[in-house]
């Protein structure tokens, strides 16, 4: 204890910043690299999807983005294991070669119109690599700082790594605000490839810099004592205690943190634009805004877990975004668009209609058909973001929509020819419009009557609850593992947790409000999650703040 005690009232040493500066900004790049895609994905799909329709294309070009989160965990099983066998530093040395490699051929990529399909094709495998290298770099970054770190010390150290998706989500959008203003309308033509080719001198930062660290203390430790595992995979996975911990983390303590992670830094942003209908740069100023006054509180929450702590930071942080999303959302509709919630209130949406004829209302990749009177509706209500409650009509009834007072007959389009299809269909979209605007459900948010100090208080809300779950949580990881299989082992869980039940979050909660109708309705999904996280992690897995990382003990 003594030995703790004074490692945490020391300064931090040239080595040691070294270290944590090298491997923060590394990662820094890697999540640049990784957000860019996203952030241009309208401009990449009228480059490399221009074969489909404009709705379509855009819904590739953001599936390819998935694909990127999707492949993460295979990246760690790859990346992880090499950490374990030949070491921490030349394995995500690796994975930063990937990346940045990966990011610029894309800026250097030819576009349909110039190759035709290989180029959606050869974009998808980039994006493919990009996931794989995210899917190692993090577990590397993570138990190279940690294994650095002294005892008492680990939460502050790796802290700073969990700065470093926002720090790269806010360096993306810098860097393409710059080039839009610099390029004007020659950035939709061909500017929007220099925020991609700018990953070639971040490359080189980021390996000269790497190139200078040491490997770690421990593992170099446990080579020359002939103690580095042989088989990774087969300890981490493949023998009970082990895998039992890999599940435990992932269910009591990744799932919850990635859902609380996705929900307040991106779900936070969908709802103010697409529910909401706030106008994109204020929606986009607002979470900047957030981002910049919550950041600091990663280190915040990381250094005050090695006093109190890993796990009762975590699950409180996932206990508060439980109870207090549904609050926090409605506020934000309130204080964003009191318009929306007063016709809410005054002039609810009801649609009466036959259950047996109302699809699902979701539409992935823009080709589904809604031709009964049920799913016209529904679909008119989903697109202009309108909620709705359902009621049971008798079975085989047209379904009608009541907008407060005011009703609207619907019709059933499966009898009737294309051309006859498409006059009804605009006759009630124009009567449903019409009835819905009278009720006071506005086109867009109207901006002079947004409480901008509120909004953004509100949002950094959100953010707190992301530092609470995500600054401690490296160090949690790296000190439940033993050192052999510590890169593998902390990878997978990790990555299962932020790439899948993260990763997929809006998409999920997206077909949730759209099925129910109501726009609060999708915050099931990361308030159930969180719940599990938090009774699972307290009731079955340890504190560790206190546990030495350097043996297998």
């Amino acid at each position: 204890m003594a030995e703790v005690a004074a490692a945490q009232n020391r300064s931090i040493s040239a080595e040691e910043r070294k270290v944590i500066f090298a491997s923060s900004l590394g990662t820094v790049f890697e999540w640049y690299d990784f957000y860019l895609y996203g952030s241009l994905a309208a401009i990449i799909s009228k480059q490399f999807f221009s074969a489909v329709n404009e709705t379509a294309a855009f819904i590739f070009a953001l599936l390819a983005f998935a694909a990127g989160f999707a492949v993460r965990p295979f990246g760690a099983i790859i990346f992880g294991r090499l950490g374990d066998l030949i070491g921490r530093k030349y394995t995500f040395l690796v994975t930063i070669l990937i990346m940045g490699l990966s990011t610029a051929i894309v800026g250097m990529l030819p576009n349909y119109s110039q190759i035709g399909v290989m180029a959606p094709i050869i974009l998808v495998c980039l994006r493919l690599l990009q996931g794989l290298a995210l899917g190692g770099e993090y577990g590397g970054a993570a138990t190279y700082v940690a294994e650095h770190a002294p005892p008492g010390r680990r939460g502050f150290f790796t802290s700073w790594i969990q700065t470093t998706a926002t720090l790269g989500l806010f360096l993306s959008l810098v860097v393409i605000l710059c080039c839009r203003a610099l390029m004007g309308k020659s950035f939709d033509e061909w500017g929007w490839r220099v925020p991609f080719l700018l990953s070639i001198v971040l490359l080189t930062v980021s390996v000269y810099i790497r190139m200078q660290l040491n490997e770690s203390p421990i593992f170099q430790r446990m080579k020359e004592e002939g103690k580095a595992s042989k088989a990774p995979l087969t300890e981490s996975f493949a023998r009970w205690g082990n895998l039992k911990m890999v599940i435990l983390i992932l269910l009591g303590g990744t799932a919850g943190q990635a859902v609380v992670w996705y929900t307040g830094q991106f779900y936070a942003l969908f709802f103010l634009l697409q529910t909401l209908k706030v106008e994109p740069q204020a929606a986009n100023l607002l979470i900047a805004a957030s981002l910049i006054i919550g950041t600091p509180f990663f280190v915040v929450f990381g250094s005050l877990s090695d006093r109190i702590g890993r796990k009762p930071i975590i699950m409180i942080g996932c206990l508060l975004a439980a109870a207090t999303y549904f609050p926090i959302f409605k506020a934000m509709t309130h204080y964003a668009n009191p318009d929306l919630e007063a016709a809410q209130q005054t002039s609810p949406v009801i649609v009466i209609a036959d259950p047996l004829r109302c699809s699902f209302q979701f539409n992935p990749v823009g080709t589904a058909k809604f031709v009964t009177s049920c799913d016209i509706a529904k679909a008119f209500l989903a697109k202009n973001s309108v909620s709705y409650r359902n009621e049971v009509a008798p079975a085989g009834a047209i379904a009608v929509v009541k907008v407060g007072e005011t009703v609207v007959q619907g019709f059933e389009g499966r009898v009737l020819a294309k051309d006859d299809f498409k006059k009804r269909s605009e006759e009630f979209n124009k009567a449903l419009g019409d009835a819905v605007k009278g009720a006071g459900y506005p086109a867009k948010a109207d901006m002079g009557k947004v409480n901008y100090v509120m909004v953004g208080a509100l949002l950094t809300i959100l953010v707190i609850y992301v530092t609470m779950v995500y600054g401690p949580i490296a160090a949690w990881l790296v000190e439940l593992f033993p050192a052999r299989i510590r890169y593998t082992s902390l990878s997978l869980p990790y990555h299962i947790g932020n790439g899948w039940f993260g990763g997929f979050l809006p998409t999920t909660t997206f077909a949730m409000v759209a099925a129910t109708g109501d726009i609060y309705y999708g915050l099931w999904y990361p308030v159930v999650i969180a719940i599990m996280t938090a009774v699972l992690g307290t009731l079955f897995l340890p504190e560790t703040k206190d546990r030495a990382i350097h043996h297998d003990a």
